[in-house]
């Protein structure tokens, strides 16, 4: 295995290994498996590149930081030669929160410094200039995302953001660095580290400026970001000849159908208004599941009494609903709540047979997989930016997308579903 990436969430796991199988066009990736968790068992002496999913990003940074380096053990002991720590594009996290715990944790057991963190994926609308992160032509507080139920991000400055997490000084390499090229980048990030900043903000506006920032990176030990910084380190083990280049998969599974929403952002509602006027969905009642009285037999009665009509279970409530519903009941013990119920309900489903399964929301998205428990994953399709289809082995395979909230154009359900089927 040559690169291993340590993932905060399930779909910012998918996002990278999609990236990753994908690398740069003319030159194809790496042969890459996502796994979900700490793998238990050997893999395959044929993957290039590891991608382990965890769900540490929203939980206690100490919590956060011994997974990480359990990942980051697991990835040296085989063989990687290079690691990316990937947090989401929208830096989801609370000013006490853990990306820059785990950053500086891993940093610190690899002997790494002055270390990229790069949280730009401009097709997606994510471009950081002068250290201020946005997303298509808003700011980052402004642009919806103040409105996180977990994660509410009110400061773009993410050099500042992340100092607040950081023991030590963050720098930044600006964009006029970037655009002058890697060796630019490589002589800023050096004079970062001999000022004793360990995690530097790179600013990047489209995707030229991530290929660069890759080039630099191609001797670091450790670099961090989201899924876009990786854009272009396949280059850098094809171009040593330690890789061939190759494209992921594009295999498919047929099969009963389900999609899970339970993603409150605004692509996200968007996706959902667009299904609901062709296909049947759910709406569930937070009140009536607090209560106990919806339970995830009710939610897979509703599909399976639709199966062939795409049918959509969702959650997605508007910013004040969220807030009224939160202002009642706990935001951890909704979020906890919801969890449970859509692991229980996709559990149930693949049991009776569901084979394609998309998932909106990357706390969703953890929760359901870790209950499916499928093991490594394949990467296959990309189904839009930053989403492919992700399918289990066995002799009865999962195809499965797990889609970040804020990603995937207003059709992604269908297109998804199609997608899996090899449509």
């Amino acid at each position: 295995m040559l690169l291993g990436v340590i993932a905060d969430d399930f779909t910012g796991a998918s996002d990278i290994a999609n990236t990753i199988a994908k690398g740069l066009p003319g030159q194809g990736g790496l042969r890459t498996a996502q796994f979900l968790g700490v793998p238990r068992k050997e893999t395959t002496s044929d993957i290039e590149a590891g991608v382990i999913a965890l769900k540490s990003r929203s939980i206690a940074a100490a919590d956060a930081v011994a997974q990480s380096l359990e990942a980051l053990h697991w990835l040296l002991a085989h063989g990687c030669r290079q690691v990316v720590f990937k947090y989401c594009s929208t830096f989801d996290s609370t000013p006490t929160g853990n990306i820059g715990p785990v950053a500086e944790a891993l940093a610190e057991a690899l002997d790494a410094h002055g270390v990229i963190a790069c949280p730009a994926f401009p097709a997606a609308g994510r471009t950081v200039y002068q250290g201020h992160l946005f997303v298509h032509d808003r700011l980052l507080n402004e642009s919806g995302l103040q409105n996180h139920p977990l994660n509410p991000m009110t400061d773009p400055d993410i050099r500042r953001w992340l100092t607040r997490q950081s023991r030590y000084p963050v720098g930044l390499v600006t964009w006029s660095s970037v655009r002058a090229g890697p060796a630019e980048i490589t002589a800023k990030l050096r004079k970062a580290h001999g000022s004793g900043q360990r995690l530097v903000i790179v600013d990047a506006l489209g995707d030229d400026d991530l290929v660069a920032i890759g080039t630099a990176a191609a001797s670091a030990k450790l670099i961090t970001g989201g899924s876009g910084v990786a854009m272009g380190l396949p280059a850098n083990f094809i171009a040593a000849g330690l890789a061939r280049g190759s494209t992921s998969l594009g295999i498919g599974v047929d099969g009963p159908e389900a999609i899970l929403a339970g993603s409150c952002s605004g692509a996200t509602r968007g996706q959902v208004e667009r299904h609901q006027q062709k296909h049947p969905t759910l709406a569930i009642d937070v009140d009536s599941v607090m209560r106990g009285d919806t339970t995830a037999s009710d939610l897979v009665s509703f599909v399976l009494g639709n199966h062939g009509k795409a049918p959509l279970v969702f959650s997605s409530g508007s910013p004040d609903e969220v807030s009224r519903l939160q202002g009642r009941y706990g935001r951890d013990a909704i979020a906890e709540t919801l969890d449970a119920l859509f692991a229980d309900t996709a559990r149930k489903l693949v049991s009776a047979g569901v084979r394609r399964l998309v998932v909106a929301g990357g706390e969703t998205s953890g929760a359901v997989v870790t209950a499916l428990d499928l093991g490594a994953l394949t990467i296959g399709p990309e189904i839009d930016p930053g989403v492919p289809v992700v399918i289990s082995t066995g002799q009865a395979p999962v195809a499965m997308a797990l889609k970040s909230g804020n990603f995937g154009a207003p059709d992604f359900f269908v297109k998804a579903l199609d997608r899996m089927a090899g449509r």
